[in-house]
């Protein structure tokens, strides 16, 4: 099938893929636009998931600070060389992500960073509120699942939807760049600053 000029440059213009891969997409998905977006998503994801373990020792310390000078972010965001992290792409992302921070005010980075203990009151909170809605007990640890599930994407910065595209997560986000830019990219740590808070 021949894919037409114009749909791959719309396409390229909405997801920042090649030219190459955005005719890929067209021809896999017979011309759709909404259906090639989310296979360059999905490749994107693949590619993103090939590259994870490689190393990031490069990078950037970004800052926001908000209007009102009330509220600002520190966030260091790592790639593999100077040369990625000198990009627009690259720096642009790194702003989005401290802007996201200072909006969504996640309190980790992934599930994994959840401590224990907050993890166990959390369950345990959950557990109780699902205990006095009446809910059959075989339903109870569905249930707290579920909630688990809601607090994860609440307060961990790759679940959580991007300010800019709620559609997309914070890791999805991370894997569209990934696969644009050719090198794995991570966050590696952040801290917010709201005047007066603890």
């Amino acid at each position: 099938m021949a894919v037409d000029a114009t749909l791959v440059r719309d396409l390229r213009e909405k997801t920042g893929a090649g030219i190459l891969d955005c005719q890929k997409a067209l021809t896999q998905t017979g011309g759709d636009v909404t259906k090639a977006i989310d296979f360059l998503r999905q490749k994107g994801l693949a590619t993103a998931e090939k590259k994870a373990g490689r190393t990031t020792n490069d990078g950037l310390v970004v800052s926001y600070i908000h209007a009102g000078n009330r509220l600002g972010v520190l966030l260091e965001v790592n790639c593999e060389t100077d040369f990625v992290a000198k990009t627009d792409d690259f720096q642009e992302l790194a702003r989005d992500l401290a802007m996201h921070v200072a909006a969504a005010n996640p309190r980790h980075i992934k599930r994994e960073d959840v401590p224990a203990d907050i993890l166990d009151k959390e369950k345990e909170i959950f557990l109780a509120q699902a205990k006095e809605s009446g809910k059959p007990a075989a339903v109870l640890d569905k249930i707290v699942a579920g909630r688990l599930e809601k607090f994860y994407a609440e307060t961990c910065l790759l679940e959580q939807p991007f300010v800019k595209d709620p559609g997309v997560t914070i890791k999805d986000l991370l894997g569209q760049k990934i696969a644009k830019l050719g090198e794995n990219i991570s966050i590696r740590r952040f801290t917010r600053f709201r005047l007066g808070e603890e």
